[in-house]
């Protein structure tokens, strides 16, 4: 990169650390760190959303399935749209519109309200490990990012700059800093893809006439995949539309019933056909530049999700360079932030807030502080031991919802509010999809190990719940 890139790249990262300043400067208390204050506007929490659940992560690995399998890639993400205006349907009334969810801060607190403190400690340890390992993902998709386009910076180093960068900002400003540079980050990737990323690479490929003789046809459907990719996707992404804190967090943070329905609406059409079709498109032209001989660096073991930042430190000129990478960054680090404060809530409120509540608040908002950098020194170091960003925020994602959606929805929606139900589903729910994830054993039909946890939470809750029920009936019949 030249200097003038690194110049534009510099000032950018200190902008970024600057808005932190200034939220921590003008936040006054819990509600200003955890939920904005909770009078954000459906703009600013709409691309918040969307900036948060594709990300970085996605970014990179949009780019990755574009490489691998074509424009299909980009179903992945009609799920996020399915899921986002499914939960702005039936999610966000539910919670928005009951006072008695008014003053909360996070995810679990809903948990233990519906059921009770060793429901809601669960669902914390949970949430918190789900989003330590999603914040792992976003550092390293920056670090991908970044040790594919500056040449001799290696991806440990990546991992340090980008770790110290999101954790900083994060720790300082809280989620109206956090909200506000998702919103102008968003728009910088989205100017970055349409007028910069897109373009230049398309040309430099040599047009539709090249691209078309390069790639075989499967390339251009929207067919090239299978049902269980289909399935494995909206298995893992939708349910966590239900289950995500960060967008709790979010709905928490907006004025009203209306202004979170219309941030959730937003998010769906950003998330399919925008996002979804550029990050693919994107993929799909570092595809032809690799199979053409443009990349350099190119070996029959390249990793399809570092193609696309090899392929656009080729093709962009200097300063423009400084812009696509700042553009990028700010999708990886929109994502990490959010993901940051996720993990700080459930430590501060769900695991620790009893002790935290009898602290003056001030202190207690240096303890998020001090929590908030503890995680991300944490996602820092298991960052460093992943290489895959799509694998690694998969399994996070797949965790969480086979862990908790089983209950959050028999809490809420059926009325089922049996605390020994929700604790065994919760646990047997993730147990199983993270020994399934992890122990590598080929499952039946090519389907995700998410199902199975899903469909084990499922049985053990409808199980316990009418064992004690029966149990009460025999006792009242006695």
């Amino acid at each position: 990169m030249e200097i003038i890139d690194i110049l534009i790249f510099v000032i950018y990262m200190i902008v970024m650390l600057g808005v932190g300043v200034y939220f921590m400067r003008n936040n006054e208390g819990n509600d200003d760190y955890y939920v904005g204050g909770r009078n954000m506007g459906a703009w600013h929490i709409g691309l918040s959303v969307v900036a948060t659940d594709v990300g970085g992560g996605f970014s990179i690995g949009l780019g990755g399935l574009g490489f691998a399998m074509g424009l299909s890639g980009s179903w992945m993400l009609f799920t996020g749209l399915l899921g986002a205006w499914l939960a702005a349907v039936f999610l966000i009334p539910k919670v928005k519109s009951n006072p008695a969810f008014a003053k909360f801060y996070t995810f679990p607190q809903i948990f233990q309200y519906l059921f009770n403190r060793k429901v809601g400690i669960t669902a914390g340890i949970i949430c918190f490990v789900g989003y330590l390992g999603f914040t792992s993902s976003q550092l390293l998709a920056g670090a991908k990012l970044a040790s594919g386009t500056f040449k001799g910076l290696d991806l440990n180093m990546a991992l340090l700059v980008m770790g110290v960068i999101a954790v900083v900002y994060t720790v300082m400003g809280g989620l109206k800093a956090v909200i506000y540079t998702d919103t102008i980050q968003w728009i910088i990737l989205l100017a970055g893809f349409i007028f910069i990323g897109l373009p230049i690479a398309y040309f430099h490929v040599g047009g539709w006439e090249e691209i078309s003789k390069t790639l075989p046809d499967e390339y251009f459907s929207l067919t090239n995949l299978t049902w269980q990719d289909l399935a494995n996707w909206g298995i893992t992404i939708l349910p966590i539309w239900f289950v995500g804190m960060t967008l709790y967090q979010r709905i928490f943070a907006s004025r009203d019933v209306r202004t979170a329905k219309r941030a959730w609406y937003i998010a769906g059409i950003f998330e399919w056909p925008i996002m979804a079709f550029m990050g693919v498109s994107l993929g799909v032209l570092a595809k032809v530049a690799f199979e053409q001989g443009l990349i350099a660096e190119a070996t029959e073991n390249l990793d399809p999700e570092m193609g696309l930042p090899i392929l656009l430190s080729h093709v962009l000129p200097a300063g423009i360079m400084g812009l696509m990478m700042s553009a990028y960054f700010s999708a990886v680090l929109s994502t990490a932030d959010s993901c940051l404060m996720a993990a700080s809530g459930n430590l501060t409120t769900d695991l620790f807030g009893k002790w935290l509540s009898k602290q003056p608040e001030e202190k207690s908002v240096r303890f998020s502080q001090l929590f908030t950098l503890l995680i991300g020194t944490a996602a820092l170091l298991i960052a460093m031991q992943m290489t895959n960003v799509l694998e690694l925020m998969l399994y996070s994602y797949a965790f969480m919802v086979s862990g908790l959606l089983v209950p959050i929805l028999a809490g809420l929606f059926w009325n089922k509010r049996n605390p020994t139900a929700a604790i065994a589903s919760m646990i047997l729910g993730g147990g199983v999809t993270a020994g399934l994830a992890f122990s590598g054993l080929a499952l039946p039909l090519g389907l995700d190990a998410n199902l199975f946890g899903l469909l084990a939470s499922l049985a053990v809750f409808l199980l316990v719940d009418n064992l004690l029920i029966l149990k009460q009936r025999k006792i009242s019949g006695n």
